[in-house]
């Protein structure tokens, strides 16, 4: 499992000149000015990371009319009922959803779909079971802009539906009484990659100010929305969205909140038992440590328990619940880990790279975690993989990623319209789909996703490329550079910076089994390194992409860089 099968490409990315002088003009610190550049920022305006400078909740089509809706509402005390999804942004959505909701006074409580029972959305069998808790109201998280039926079945029962979602809308809309969505026909909100965490608190942030001007908070203390930034900042990171300016913002007030020693009792747990420290939280923190905890529940057991780990009023229940998480999340690599051996022996015999796409499927693969394998085995091969596990009557549930080049959910799009029968249902977007098929059926669509695929991609695209932002000027190497790059807010569409260089091993030993502990050498200086999940040993001068870090050991930090990728 160590050994790298293709041989990655190391690119430098492009840096706007003019920008970076900008920058620096503005003050900048010349690494970050390069780096800033680099990723697309065009002014230092954008780098402003006060609430002031997110985009204006009227801006978001619908919202002021959701706000009415719900302070009607909550004005008449109906049942509220949130409808969330089984993933860490629909669980932060959720949570917001629930304590956003309560601090204005509203009767609330939530539901989240047990994704081995129900599925994904509000489908017409999630309808049916909110209805024996008698809502008034369902409101959507992180879900519903596909839910066509799901809706019609709650209209039918004459429960009111609110949809708040970002996912992108089909053919069909559903005929809820408010859609709340950036990416909805129709909506100009400038910042398309809201989170569902970040819709539903664009909600909130329009509800309290109906509220206000409707007198509510004359003789009640209004509610701070800030103190829910830490569950925003989570969900944004952890979904993948792109970090725009407006989602950065939104990231960095969650990360001072939680470092301040402001954060949820949850989210300090999860931290906790993650081995970090929350004063020192980062946003990588977020996507490889928490994120992973919290999407265990919804992979091997239900989202419920992620959610009341969030929901937690003291440090004792939240620690608890957050254990179980940790323990869920171990189950869960083990699970993976042996999915993983499995599908890569059967690849073993096949050429890998000849092929354009993968498609795999074991009777006794977990559909929780075929989603991660598939990820596992893209970054493996750099081939659009679907993984499949069986779900019952004969029928797969398939998870799949992709790569640079070619639109997931474009390309099974295409699968269908030549074989109408062969697909199920699917869903998703450019990088990530589900589908379903049946069992019969596998060879067949292994057969014509292959197919699909090869007229849509470019061989090019199937050249594993690594990004980088050049060599690293040895000298500034040092604890304080790495403090202050691992602070400032990394993630999708604004990638954490990697470096490369030519580098002399001096030594390298195995630690835990399966990673290469490392010291590197350029300069005359010489530095320690780590490779996770590769034991085969490096030559003697290596060209490595590698990332800075700041290494705590015994309560002592220093420099660590952490190999990517090495030839």
């Amino acid at each position: 499992m160590s050994e790298q099968p293709l041989r990655k490409k190391i690119i430098q990315r492009p840096v706007d000149d003019v920008v970076k002088s900008q920058l620096l003009d503005a003050g900048v610190p010349p690494l970050l000015a390069k780096l800033f550049a680099a990723r697309g920022v065009r002014a230092a305006s954008e780098l402003e990371v006060t609430l002031k400078h997110i985009i204006p909740p009227i801006q978001l089509t619908n919202n002021n009319a959701m706000a009415a809706l719900l302070a009607d509402a909550i004005a008449d005390n109906k049942k509220i009922l949130i409808v969330g999804d089984y993933d860490a942004d629909g669980a932060t959505a959720t949570a917001v959803a629930m304590k956003g909701l309560l601090s204005m006074g509203a009767q609330v409580d939530f539901l989240v779909p047990n994704r081995f029972e129900y599925g994904y959305g509000l489908t017409p069998e999630i309808v049916a079971l909110a209805a024996t808790m008698q809502p008034n109201v369902i409101v959507t998280v992180d879900n519903g802009i596909a839910s066509v039926d799901g809706v019609s079945a709650a209209n039918a029962l004459g429960i009111e539906v609110l949809i708040t979602d970002h996912h992108l809308p089909g053919g069909v809309t559903p005929a809820a009484a408010c859609i709340v969505n950036p990416n909805q026909h129709g909506c100009q909100f400038p910042s398309k990659h809201l989170a569902g965490v970040g819709v539903m608190f664009y909600v909130l942030l329009a509800l309290r100010a109906e509220l206000r001007t409707r007198g509510v908070f004359v003789e009640n203390q209004e509610p701070n929305l800030t103190e829910l930034l830490d569950l925003v900042a989570l969900g944004t990171v952890a979904d993948l969205v792109k970090l725009d300016t407006n989602n950065r913002i939104l990231v960095e007030q969650g990360l001072r909140r939680i470092r301040a020693g402001a954060a949820c009792a949850g989210i300090n747990a999860l931290l906790t038992v993650a081995g970090k420290v929350p004063a020192k939280a980062t946003a990588q923190d977020f996507g490889f440590q928490v994120g992973p905890r919290l999407n265990a529940a919804g992979r091997l057991d239900d989202m419920r328990l992620g959610i009341q780990c969030l929901l937690a009023t003291n440090d004792n229940e939240a620690m608890a619940i957050a254990k179980q998480l940790h323990e869920l999340n171990a189950e869960r690599r083990s699970i993976e880990a042996g999915m993983q051996n499995e599908a890569v022996a059967n690849l073993e015999d096949l050429a890998v790279g000849e092929q354009y796409s993968i498609s795999l499927y074991e009777a006794s693969w977990h559909q929780g975690v075929v989603g991660i394998l598939a990820s596992r085995i893209k970054e493996r091969y750099h081939r659009p993989v679907i993984a499949f596990a069986e779900v019952d009557d004969g029928l797969l549930k398939g998870s799949g990623r992709s790569i640079p080049g070619l639109h997931l959910r474009d390309a099974l799009d295409l699968v269908t319209k030549q074989q109408p029968d062969l697909i199920v249902t699917f869903g998703g977007h450019a990088m990530a789909a589900g589908l379903s098929i049946q069992q019969a059926d596998f060879t067949r669509f292994q057969q014509a996703f292959e197919a699909v695929v090869r007229t849509l991609l470019p061989e090019a695209a199937l050249q594993a490329v690594v990004e980088t932002d050049g060599g690293f000027d040895v000298n500034e190497m040092t604890l304080e550079v790495a403090q202050l790059l691992e602070s400032q807010v990394w993630g999708q569409g604004f990638s954490a910076p990697i470096f490369h260089d030519q580098f002399a091993v001096v030594s390298q030993r195995i630690v835990g089994e399966r990673h290469l502990k490392v010291l590197l050498e350029k300069q005359g200086k010489r530095f320690n390194a780590i490779y996770f999940g590769r034991t085969e040993d490096l030559p003697a001068q290596v060209e490595a992409a590698y990332q800075v870090q700041v290494n705590t050991y015994n309560n002592v930090q220093s420099v660590q860089l952490q190999l990517l990728y090495a030839d």
